[in-house]
């Protein structure tokens, strides 16, 4: 889903087995400017009283939110989960490792992750082990037609899955490769979505997609709601480790006090203009009284220098100068975050953290689970395309939105009104 920001030692004392987009300018184009929408948390008041529970807001399911009896059987001893890939999916995912605890506390928790992903993962308290699946070694000895080489590694990771003797395998992903691992594990029971791709087939029970999905991480909740897990709360959680903390320090100079930007994703119709990146670089700093962040991966130096190049304000530029911990570790302590549809942004929801989300070609998630989050959103009819642009390349989604309007939502965020929940930035 999003760019890696740079992948670090994952750390922890659990086990653990082991192209650039196209450059964007916002070059005038013959089309009409759509006035975008700012979205924001609904009153409590405002919300149907079948989604409120125990005194706290359902932002995601406007469904009853009465307990039901878990499909998982009361003896299980062993779960597998399997979310592979997208840094973003995989921190809306990462409530669900709490909710199976809460439920089964004595149970021994695995994750299963690609290597490009897994650091999100890495540090999360309620996954006793996270098992690494080396895809893209995999990929590689496939073009180069290594075929035993494949094979030998195919089948060392087949046996560590099948030493483990898991209970049952939950695959959260519902594409056929996430299946295909689920199935290869041996769990005798396996749960997945409904999927167009056909890993239904290889489950022994698949739930109904659901949710509501303007919300963000609703999937995932409704999905713990028919494993009959105790849901509530439902937050995300991607904690650092004190040593990422510590990083974060040394590279930001400690006591908080600025902004992050998280402009960086891999696909480009996700993203925002550079030279409207500039823009907002450019008055973000003066006009807010506060230092600017810049995070992003290896992958992002060039965009990064593009965007930098014409501006005079300060940035501290950490784009692919930290490990995904540091990264989060920077995005815990800022007083407000600001970027596309990308993991970093979506973090600062889990750190309760301001936040103004860019949204255009991709699902609109235009319920904010926080008061303190913007989502910016151009309100098009042909939004969302999800990357099958009907506009002619030109994202007029995207196009739609201002350096104007996003300063004035970051001003919104901060505002002193604003209640700001948690959050204190690490010492």
């Amino acid at each position: 889903m999003d760019q890696d920001p740079g992948l670090g030692s994952l750390g922890g004392d659990r086990h653990v087995a082991v192209a650039s987009p196209p450059v964007l300018a916002s070059t005038p184009a013959p089309h009409p400017v759509h006035e975008p929408i700012c979205h924001q948390a609904r009153p409590q008041g405002d919300i149907p009283e079948e989604s409120r529970h125990e005194g706290h807001l359902n932002r995601r399911l406007l469904i009853p939110t009465h307990a039901t009896p878990s499909i998982i059987p009361p003896h299980t001893r062993r779960i597998l989960l399997v979310r592979l890939s997208a840094r973003g999916d995989l921190v809306f995912a990462s409530p669900l490792a709490a909710a199976i605890k809460r439920t089964f506390p004595h149970v021994h928790l695995a994750w299963v992750a690609e290597e490009r992903t897994a650091d999100v993962i890495a540090h999360n308290p309620h996954v006793d082990e996270l098992i690494v699946w080396e895809r893209a070694g995999w990929k590689r000895l496939f073009k180069e037609r290594r075929w035993g080489e494949l094979s030998d590694a195919v089948r060392s990771f087949v046996t560590e899955l099948r030493a483990r003797r898991f209970d049952v395998a939950i695959d959260v992903q519902g594409l056929l490769r996430s299946g295909v691992v689920a199935f290869l594990s041996g769990a005798p029971m396996r749960i997945g979505l409904a999927s167009r791709e056909g890993s239904g087939l290889l489950m022994t029970r698949v739930l109904p997609l659901g949710g509501n999905k303007r919300a963000i991480s609703s999937e995932y909740e409704n999905l713990a709601r028919q494993l009959g897990l105790r849901v509530d709360p439902f937050t995300i959680e991607i904690p650092p480790s004190e040593q990422d903390r510590s990083g974060a320090r040394a590279l930001t100079g400690g006591g908080g006090g600025y902004i992050v930007v998280a402009p960086f994703t891999t696909r480009y119709f996700k993203h925002w203009f550079e030279d409207r990146w500039s823009g907002l670089l450019e008055r973000l700093g003066p006009a807010t009284g506060r230092r600017v962040v810049m995070l992003g991966g290896p992958a992002d130096r060039a965009a990064a220098e593009r965007i930098l190049g014409p501006i005079t304000s300060d940035v501290l530029d950490l784009v692919g100068r930290t490990a995904l911990g540091e990264a989060a570790a920077v995005v815990e302590g800022a007083d407000a975050v600001i970027g596309v549809d990308t993991g970093l942004t979506h973090m600062a929801h889990g750190y309760e953290r301001p936040s103004v989300l860019l949204l255009g070609s991709n699902t609109p998630y235009l319920e904010p689970p926080l008061p303190v989050s913007r989502i910016l959103h151009s309100g098009r009819d042909c939004s969302p395309c999800r990357g099958k642009l009907t506009c002619e390349g030109r994202i007029d989604c995207m196009r739609d939105l201002s350096v104007d309007h996003v300063l004035d939502a970051v001003q919104e965020v901060l505002a002193p009104t604003v209640p700001v929940r948690g959050g204190a930035a690490p010492e």
